[in-house]
Formats: structure tokens, C-alpha cells, sequence
């Protein structure tokens, strides 16, 4: 016996996609026939890392698309899961990026080289003006879902680098200090770095089933052990399908019987007002038989 309840349909975000991709492919071309005009290896580089960033959203976007397909008889939950593993490879693709950002600005900290200030200044502004305008599609998504979070920090990441690239640019033609570009990159480099982590961690977690950051686990076992007539819980496990839907099934032994319809529904609210579990599964258990499958839950606060 078993209460359930569905809550999907994550605002959709493929027009985003579609003008961001193309955005910053046009960003990529005039970035890379400047570069090679003017013999700015700056820019070439930088074109070769926003074609980088290209293949981010369309991860991403491939990912959204994915996650939005019915369930079938051989994908039961659909490919929900699509999301958080695009969010994952979004994170280790910046982390790369970004740790040969650093690489290649160590390595001209060494011998920093004249180069075409003004060029790199306005270059660098178009860089800003697209990577934070592809930014703010994503804005409204960022907190509810990791997979759009992703797209967001990758592109606010590059417009924080351009807008960096602009600073170091005009202080360039100010005082000719050619160690100013190589240093400022560093710093963004780090910076990015820092922001990034936190999805890799969390999006790693939650592919090995981990119980999202967003629920406490020993206040769900507390809450179901509270409901009247409930003696045990067991079989609790707390899991995100994708980078939107968190499920849960549990087992409750109820002595005194199945408590109807209105008592799963309640459960099933509750569930989603206080922890934001979208697909919870319970069942009923008189004399509270396991079956075989139930384990011990080894201190449900950490």
C-alpha cells in the first residue's frame, strides 16, 4: 500500500539556449578574426574558451531537452537524471577552462609581452556585453535547478574574465605594465574557481544518490515517527532525480491499520511544503515486516 505524488514541468529555458548558442558563436567568430589580425594570442585563446563555453549550453540545453522526455518501459523514470549529470560535466568542463586559464597566465607572467591595449579593450567589452546578457537568460533558473545554476556560472564566469580583460586593458594603455593581463586572469581564474566548486561537489553528490543539501534527513525521519499511529520507520531514502525532483519512499508500521487516502495525501503535502520532496512513495506496514529489504539508517543527522 503506498501513497504517491507527482510534481514535475521545470520552466522551460530552450529559447535561452538557442539565443546564448548562437550569441556566442558570433562572439567566437569576431573574437578569433580579430585575434588573428592584430597577432593577439590573448584573443585567440580566449576565442578557443568561449567555443568552450558553447559546448557548455549545449550540454546543458541537450541535458534540459532530455530530462523533459516521458517515461518509458525501459526508462521507467525517464532521463531525468540527464540534468544533473550536464550539471557536472558544465562544472568540470569551467574547471578546466578555468585551470588553463591560470596555466597559460603563469606561463606570460613569466615573459609578458606588449600587445594591441585598445583592440583587447574593445574586444573584451563585446565579450561583457554578450557573456552578461547570455547570463541574465539563465538568471531566473539559477536557484531552482543546477543545471541552468550551471549555464549561469559559466556564462558570469566568462563575462567577469572580459570584464576583467577591460580593466587590465585600460590600465595597459595607461601605464604599460604588460604583467597586468597575466595577473588579472589569475585572480579571476581563482575566483571562478572558488564559485565552481561548490557545483562540482553537489552535483557529484547527487549522482552517487546523495540526499540533496536541501533536506535534512533527520528531521524527515522525525517528521514521518511524529504522524499519529506511526510505531517505526524504515526503508527511508531520500534521493534527486533530476536537478528539480527530489523523491522518497519509506516504510511505516501502522499496528492499527491502513489510515486511508486523506492521511498519504497529507504526508505527501508536507513533504512538499517543508522539504521540497517533489515524488515521495510510502508504504504501510502493519506488523512491521521488512520483507528483506529493509537497513538500518546509521545516524540520519549527518
Amino acid at each position: 500500500m503506498s501513497g504517491h505524488s507527482h510534481h514535475h514541468g521545470p520552466a522551460s529555458f530552450s529559447r535561452a539556449f538557442a539565443i546564448g548558442i548562437a550569441l556566442n558563436l558570433g562572439f567566437v567568430v569576431v573574437e578569433a578574426v580579430y585575434g588573428w589580425r592584430v597577432g593577439s594570442l590573448a584573443l585567440l585563446a580566449d576565442a578557443g574558451h568561449n567555443l568552450s563555453d558553447v559546448a557548455g549550453l549545449v550540454l546543458a540545453w541537450v541535458a534540459a531537452l532530455a530530462a523533459s522526455r516521458q517515461p518509458d518501459h525501459r526508462n521507467t523514470y525517464g532521463w531525468q537524471r540527464a540534468s544533473i549529470l550536464a550539471a557536472f560535466a558544465n562544472a568540470v568542463l569551467l574547471l578546466v577552462a578555468m585551470g588553463s586559464l591560470l596555466w597559460e597566465a603563469a606561463h606570460r607572467l613569466q615573459s609578458p609581452a606588449p600587445t594591441d591595449g585598445l583592440t583587447i579593450i574593445v574586444i573584451a567589452a563585446i565579450g561583457v556585453l554578450v557573456n552578461g546578457a547570455t547570463a541574465a537568460l539563465f538568471m531566473s533558473g539559477k536557484e531552482s535547478d543546477m543545471n541552468i545554476r550551471g549555464a549561469f556560472l559559466h556564462m558570469a564566469g566568462d563575462a567577469l574574465v572580459s570584464l576583467g580583460v577591460v580593466v587590465a586593458g585600460a590600465l595597459y594603455l595607461r601605464t604599460g605594465w604588460a604583467w597586468l593581463d597575466p595577473v588579472t586572469s589569475m585572480a579571476i581564474a581563482l575566483v571562478i574557481i572558488a564559485a565552481t566548486w561548490g557545483l562540482f561537489r553537489k552535483s557529484l553528490h547527487l549522482l552517487f544518490d546523495g540526499v540533496p543539501e536541501s533536506v535534512i534527513l533527520a528531521e524527515v525521519d522525525a517528521m514521518l515517527r511524529a504522524l499519529p499511529g506511526v510505531t517505526e520507520v524504515h526503508d527511508l531514502h531520500v534521493w534527486a532525480m533530476s536537478t528539480t525532483d527530489i523523491a522518497l519512499t519509506a516504510h511505516l508500521v501502522i499496528p492499527g491499520g491502513h489510515p486511508g487516502d486523506a492521511f498519504l495525501e497529507g504526508i505527501a503535502q508536507q513533504l512538499h511544503e517543508r522539504f521540497h520532496i517533489t515524488h515521495p512513495t510510502i508504504q504501510i506496514e502493519l506488523d512491521g515486516l521488512d520483507h528483506g529489504c529493509a537497513q538500518p539508517l546509521n545516524n540520519p543527522s549527518t
